[in-house]
């Protein structure tokens, strides 16, 4: 009679899989990370979850997904700021239009932020 492995690899998905009883299940070992998620990764989680439900299992079943939303979200946030001051300075939103004229800058502040997260939306989140 062929004697089951207690434990096997599959080379193709990277996963270890451990016997029980007579099924081979997945293991899934938690990763230790501590840093957010935050916002964007969330909002990619959602997406993953709802339109690429084979890469989002994947990441489970492998332990990365929170380390990969972390690194994500870390990027977009670095990525939105970066943009912000860009059009700040493309449309010459300073500290002298806060200062002479709050609601100006404020307006403009807004659709500054709001653009450059519809970006970060596109680029990164939403791909």
């Amino acid at each position: 009679m062929n004697e089951l492995k207690p434990r096997i690899h599959d080379e193709k998905t990277g996963i270890d899989y451990v016997l029980v009883g007579d099924y081979y299940l997945p293991e899934i070992v938690v990763p230790q990370e501590s840093r957010p998620i935050g916002k964007w990764g969330s909002l990619h989680r959602a997406y993953l979850k709802e339109h690429r439900p084979a890469v989002y299992t994947s990441l489970c079943l492998t332990g990365r997904l929170h380390t990969y939303l972390a690194d994500l979200n870390e990027q977009a946030a670095e990525r939105c700021d970066r943009i912000i001051r860009q059009m700040m300075k493309a449309e010459g939103v300073t500290e002298a239009m806060k200062a002479a004229d709050q609601m100006l800058w404020v307006r403009s502040m807004n659709s500054i932020l709001n653009r450059a997260e519809e970006i970060i939306r596109q680029e990164l989140i939403y791909c």
